[in-house]
């Protein structure tokens, strides 16, 4: 018996190791995908997403989930940061670095757990350019990701060329012109691209397969390392935004382009899924998965392929309304997260640092995450009221409309979507009240999610209390309390 006593020790340390171990933490950020996309989210969605059906049928979706802006560089600034976009300057990124060197980011924090982390595709975050044969100072090498492939911006924003570490791999010394939509599409839809530099070893038809190869290739090389470490790997597709490129093989799968390069691009999710499955860490992993914004999808393509990109919201990219940042949102954590599970609590892509600090057993230092609230309890299937989950939200539209959320009420400073709604009601008004018109828009979300009713002259006294709340919000530094 003595004789054995070592032995049962050892398994018995070696379980409560293993039960310690941290889970590898894959986020997926895709690019001007709606609500209305995944069939998850839509049954009547005309996108076939097989394999995003698949994560939600195997984790949890939330139904009340909200980019951290409504448009590409403000959404990943939250989610990076933990900082709502409203407090930063973000349109600076074509310039220079959008983080500080001091903001913690996601993945320092997990590198400051003892993670490898690692990057793949869009940034659209900034660097310091100073000659494309020079470092590319202040990008994800300088913000906590140990090794980063990808591109600067998205797809349509000049100039294109990979980037491995903070070093352009070929410098983009060709041109490309610029191509707009055609046939049913607007300009800036279908194959649009503007004009600019262009590396000769970057073909725009080649980077979304190019993004699921090296992160493919990161998942792999972490499997044969067999390392104490686990892997953080923030996978930022940029698509399916412009240009709608579909390779032959999903060509036809829709009767549109938009919705073939989202077949095509939820096959790729697939393979990159697939690779966690052969690499046998699928069960250790915790795997997030959202849009950065909504799609660029009028009232006329829906009216044309009978399919609603945002799902019966209201509005599109760039609006303050629904539709500009109400996303699909999955969370699977095998065996923490309960499949085929559903939230409504009312969370934002900047809560993400607070929940894998959480997650990690990781502190957040005064200053750091100013608007991030952990979700984790949701993920342990607590059914918290939403108006607990988090506090208030601010966003702020393209055209510098802010949203209130404060629990099912939402108000919106101005008339109008803020964005680039165009046939979705942009110009709607509530009729005529006392001595005038609405000003601003106050909806009830739990009964009127599509924004429909505009409230603000029936609850004057909330409409008194929301303005008052942004008005302290956006003089305030932090909603997070210290």
């Amino acid at each position: 018996m003595l004789r054995i006593l070592p032995l049962i020790l050892a398994v018995v340390l070696s379980a409560v190791s293993l039960s310690a171990k941290q889970p590898n933490v894959l986020v997926i950020l895709v690019d001007d995908m709606g609500y209305g996309d995944v069939g998850a989210y839509n049954a009547g969605s005309k996108i076939p997403t097989p394999n995003l059906d698949r994560l939600a049928h195997e984790g949890m979706m939330f139904t009340d989930a909200h980019a951290a802006g409504s448009l590409c560089h403000p959404s990943r600034y939250g989610l990076i940061t933990g900082e709502l976009p409203v407090r930063v300057d973000t349109s600076v990124w074509p310039r220079k670095p959008v983080i500080a060197a001091d903001r913690m980011t996601v993945a320092s924090m997990l590198k400051g757990e003892g993670y490898r982390t690692a990057m793949v595709g869009k940034w659209h975050l900034g660097f310091k350019e100073e000659g494309y044969d020079k470092p590319l100072r202040g990008g994800p090498i300088d913000v906590g990701f140990e090794t980063y492939f990808g591109i600067r911006a998205s797809t349509d924003i000049p100039p294109y060329f990979y980037i491995d570490g903070d070093r352009a791999v070929v410098p983009p010394t060709g041109r490309i012109e610029t191509r707009e939509g055609d046939g049913h599409w607007t300009r800036i839809q279908g194959e649009f691209w503007r004009e600019g530099g262009l590396a000769p070893n970057l073909k725009l038809v080649d980077v979304l397969p190019r993004f699921t190869d090296e992160a493919v290739g990161v998942i792999r090389d972490h499997a044969r390392l067999e390392a104490e470490k686990p892997l953080f790997l923030y996978l930022a597709y940029p698509a399916p935004h412009t240009p709608w490129l579909p390779t032959p093989e999903f060509q036809g799968r829709t009767d549109n382009m938009y919705g073939d390069f989202t077949v095509m691009v939820d096959h790729m999710i697939g393979r990159v899924l697939q690779a966690l499955d052969h690499a046998g860490l699928t069960e250790e992993t915790l795997v997030i998965f959202s849009s950065d914004n909504g799609p660029v999808w009028y009232d006329k393509d829906v009216e044309a392929f009978s399919h609603d990109a945002v799902g019966g919201l209201r509005g599109m990219k760039g609006d303050a309304y629904e539709g500009g940042h109400r996303m699909p949102f999955i969370v699977r954590w095998p065996g923490k997260v309960e499949s085929g599970s559903a939230s409504n609590q009312t969370i934002c892509f900047t809560d993400v640092l607070a929940t894998l600090a959480d997650v990690t057993g990781a502190q957040l230092p005064k200053g750091q995450a100013p608007d991030s609230f952990s979700f984790k309890r949701a993920l342990d299937g607590d059914s918290l009221p939403h108006t607990r989950a988090r506090g208030p939200l601010l966003l702020r539209s393209a055209r510098g409309h802010d949203a209130l959320r404060i629990g099912k009420w939402k108000y919106i400073n101005e008339l109008g979507s803020g964005g680039f709604s165009s046939g979705r009601g942009d110009e709607y008004k509530e009729p005529q009240s006392g001595e005038g018109g609405a000003t601003a828009q106050l909806f009830n979300m739990e009964t009127d999610p599509g924004e429909s009713t505009n409230l603000w002259s029936e609850y004057p006294d909330v409409v008194e209390v929301m303005a008052a709340e942004l008005a302290r919000l956006q003089s305030e530094t932090h909603t997070r309390p210290y």
